[in-house]
């Protein structure tokens, strides 16, 4: 007889599963997810995630090396922060599946302040990049901490679209000159493209290189989206193999990886001046926004398909530790992988345990065969990147946003002109910038309506969508549809004074119906108070209906509840209006009235 399984059902797919236990949720427990997995696992899942961490190797070698040189690093130090991160976040990681690592959509950010304040000196290049990465860690941890991990959702589709199209056309442009064997010296983009089309005209291209990279970059395109066909692998392994077997690299000037130092990453504080500590803090900030806006969504989606609930900040915590880890260990800054993760899943990844045996393969590969890659020419690691970074640009939901939503899309155009323009850093600032003066706009200019009522329809409705909407003699509803704040507090009184003045009946009552009022601050109350001056002088009183009590609260604070007293406060506006017309007899009947005395007659 077996014995009975006592461990968790497998979450179903599709399903974000129940929260971590109680006893989870305090002490040590509450930050070693890794550990809570570990307590419940199934060894039925060991020879998946063993499986899944061997193919998963084959991604994070050539993605690590290529992604550190693209962000103006020694290739080496990618496989440091690869090894690092996938451990750290093993341990302190809420997601079971998430790949983390050296990502293309950080590559533009790191080599904005590395490249200028470097001057070419790598082991500068790794102290600024470590630097970086412990700021970034430090941020997200401490958000994490004060429980901030709603703060990406700042910024709407439209803008992170932007943002991350204009990123992929800055890190492709950046390697187009190693894809045709020419460096350049331009700053910024459209400068490195200039220098990159008079180089080429000139002669300076070296075709064999750019044969090898478009090679590359054309079967990775290929093979892309086949699950159990590790393009990236392949086309790297075929292109190393061409420049070793035919000696590119003396005989056609093909530049390559060349050796790999051998060991492991140790640890080291990567000490910095004084003059660099601005940028570099700048920067770790912004590589904090951008890894943790791509990590959410991305630990969202695979919440949803593998069912295991996902603690927003302690996704932030895992992050900022695997960030902080690879600082400290000749790392520099990761992220969420969005072409490493979907390979572990269609691997079979079940746990983290994935990760972990991915982590100590690259280890492997460093401590027993340095030189495996050194025949890999630039050209093919530069088609890595460009690969990665065509697959950040958004194209289809631009086009159903332009159908939709016009102004947002040209948001969304924008936010790309001023990355690509501006520079990754200043092009965040531009992102940050925007999103707020869109979350402004909507509450600043926000909708209101004058409300009536509708013959056959229950409530009370908007005169301008429902034409034959009739209004109660001197009585106007007014409707406000957001928070009541400073910035729209004098919009709001002279709406107000509009719908009295256009009112086709002289006003008694105006009656504010605030369900959409969520907030009210000292100078909208006061202006209020001042509106109820106003009104009061005309003889028309000032009436409030369906406020939210948090609101009525803080009224009840600022003293305007006992200026306009309890009476003038309604829980609906039906009761509003009944009040008024109990007080006001004016000629007005109602439709359901008037249905309610035709029933009567009927049946009598």
């Amino acid at each position: 007889m077996s014995k009975p399984d006592f461990s968790p059902p497998e979450p179903k797919p599709g399903r974000i599963g129940p929260r971590p236990k109680a006893a989870d949720q305090t002490g040590l427990l509450r930050w070693l997810p890794g550990i809570r997995t570990l307590r419940t696992y199934r060894m039925a899942w060991l020879p998946h995630d063993i499986a899944a961490g061997l193919v998963l190797t084959t991604m994070l070698v050539p993605a690590g090396i290529a992604y550190a040189v693209a962000s103006g690093l020694p290739g080496i130090h990618g496989l440091y922060a690869s090894i690092i991160a996938l451990l750290a976040y093993a341990l302190f990681g809420p997601s079971r599946i998430l790949v983390l690592g050296p990502d293309s959509s950080l590559a533009a950010v790191i080599l904005a302040v590395v490249l200028p304040l470097s001057a070419g000196d790598p082991l500068r290049a790794v102290a600024l990049a470590g630097m970086m990465a412990i700021v970034s860690g430090t941020v997200c941890i401490l958000a994490g901490l004060a429980r901030m991990g709603f703060v990406t959702e700042l910024l709407s589709k439209p803008i992170r679209y932007g943002y991350m199209n204009g990123i992929a056309l800055t890190v492709l442009i950046s390697q187009l000159p190693k894809v045709f064997g020419c460096p350049v010296a331009g700053e910024g983009p459209l400068r490195n493209m200039r220098a990159l089309v008079i180089a080429v005209m000139k002669g300076e291209a070296n075709w064999t290189t750019f044969m090898l990279g478009a090679g590359t970059l054309a079967v990775i395109l290929l093979l892309k989206g086949r699950k159990w066909l590790p393009g990236v692998l392949i086309a790297v392994v075929g292109a190393t193999v061409v420049t070793s077997v035919f000696d590119l690299a003396a005989r056609a000037e093909v530049a390559v990886l060349g050796s790999l130092p051998q060991g492991l990453p140790a640890f080291s504080i990567p000490w910095i001046s004084t003059a660099d500590m601005v940028p570099v803090l700048i920067g770790g900030c912004a590589v904090a926004l951008v890894s943790f806006a791509d990590t959410s969504v991305l630990s969202r989606v695979y919440a949803a398909r593998t069912g295991v609930y996902v603690d927003p900040n302690q996704e932030m915590v895992g992050l900022g530790v695997a960030n902080l880890a690879a600082g400290l260990f000749q790392g520099f800054p990761i992220s969420s992988s969005s072409s490493r993760t979907p390979v572990a899943e269609a691997a079979g990844a079940k746990t983290q345990l994935t990760a972990v045996v991915g982590a100590f393969a690259v280890a492997l590969l460093l401590m027993v065969a340095p030189d495996m890659l050194r025949d890999l020419p630039t050209s093919a690691l530069a088609a890595v990147v460009i690969a990665s970074a065509i697959g950040l640009i958004e194209t289809a939901d631009l086009r159903r946003i332009y159908r939709i939503q016009r102004w947002e899309f040209w948001l969304s155009i924008v936010c790309t002109v001023g990355v690509f323009l501006l520079g990754a850093i200043q092009g965040i600032g531009l992102a940050i910038v925007i999103a707020i003066i869109e979350f402004l706009w909507d509450a600043w200019r926000p909708y209101s309506a004058i409300l009536g009522r509708v013959d056959g329809l229950k409530g009370y409705h908007d005169i301008t969508r429902y034409r034959d909407a009739h209004r109660i003699p001197g009585l106007v509803l007014f409707r406000w549809d957001a928070p009541l704040f400073f910035a729209n507090a004098e919009l709001f009184c002279d709406r107000v004074l509009d719908a009295v003045a256009t009112s086709p009946t002289p006003v008694r009552w105006l009656v504010v119906a605030a369900e959409p009022v969520t907030s009210v601050d000292v100078t909208s109350a006061d202006m209020l108070a001042d509106l109820d001056e106003t009104l009061h002088a005309a003889g028309i009183e000032l009436c409030v209906a369906e406020l939210k009590d948090p609101v009525k609260d803080k009224l009840k604070r600022f003293g305007l509840f006992a200026r306009l007293g309890e009476t003038a406060f309604f829980p609906t506006t039906g009761s509003a209006v009944s009040s008024y017309l109990a007080t006001h007899p004016v000629g007005w009947v109602d439709w359901e009235d008037r249905e309610d005395r035709e029933r009567q007659g009927r049946e009598g």
